[in-house]
């Protein structure tokens, strides 16, 4: 069956695995969450599941969504995803997602949000190499550089890699693996990083591609 789940990043450490490895991981507050609302291809066209994660008040939630949850008589809740399994008979509105649908050597995808960098020159944003700073370069040393010929074709070629918004965009990872599962707390450790801040909201799926 495949499964999902909405999570909390708190941060990365390390665990020594049976071989008295050192393994990095993140460690992800993974639940508990309530299943929604299922949709169907019947009713919307695609069949998913809508899970709620994180306690909210009637205050911070505006009427629409307050008339969503008491449809479904669950809680309010403050994130709301959707996760597009191929088998959803198993899943039914009311029933809380915890921790333990995943085990230790689960491979899973987790999609999050990159941190925002702002506006970045393409040293930073591309990788770029700067200019000399010797025999008349300067004074900017990390510019773009030319940007083509003036004549022909007088104007910038589409995909030219310039300064711009860099981070603050969704980002999947893929084909990382679940290391340690503590159901009683609701956290999963997972090997390597997983993008966001401490605190970003991210979603957990079985792999897509399997390594």
């Amino acid at each position: 069956m495949q499964k999902g789940i909405i999570g909390k990043k708190i941060g990365m450490t390390q665990i020594f695995d049976e071989n008295a490895k050192v393994v990095p991981v993140t460690i992800i507050e993974a639940g508990p969450c309530v299943v929604v609302q299922k949709k169907t291809v019947e009713n919307d066209g695609y069949q998913a599941v809508q899970l709620g994660f994180g306690d909210a008040t009637a205050k911070s939630t505006n009427k629409p969504l307050q008339g969503h949850f008491k449809k479904a008589d669950v809680a309010y809740k403050k994130f709301l995803r959707e996760f597009r399994l191929s088998d959803i008979d198993a899943y039914n509105v009311g029933d809380v997602v915890k921790a333990d649908a995943f085990a230790s050597g689960d491979v899973i995808d987790v999609v999050g949000t990159s941190k925002g960098k702002g506006t970045a020159g393409v040293v930073k944003r591309w990788n770029h190499g700067r200019l000399k700073e010797t025999h008349g370069t300067g004074p900017v040393h990390r510019h773009a550089g030319s940007n083509g010929a003036a004549s022909n074709p007088s104007r910038v070629m589409k995909g030219k890699k310039l300064p711009g918004h860099l981070g603050s965009e969704r980002v999947t990872v893929q084909n990382l693996t679940v290391v340690k599962v503590d159901a009683e707390n609701n956290l999963i450790a997972i090997k390597g990083a997983v993008p966001g801040p401490k605190g970003g909201i991210v979603c957990i799926t079985d792999a897509v591609k399997k390594a």
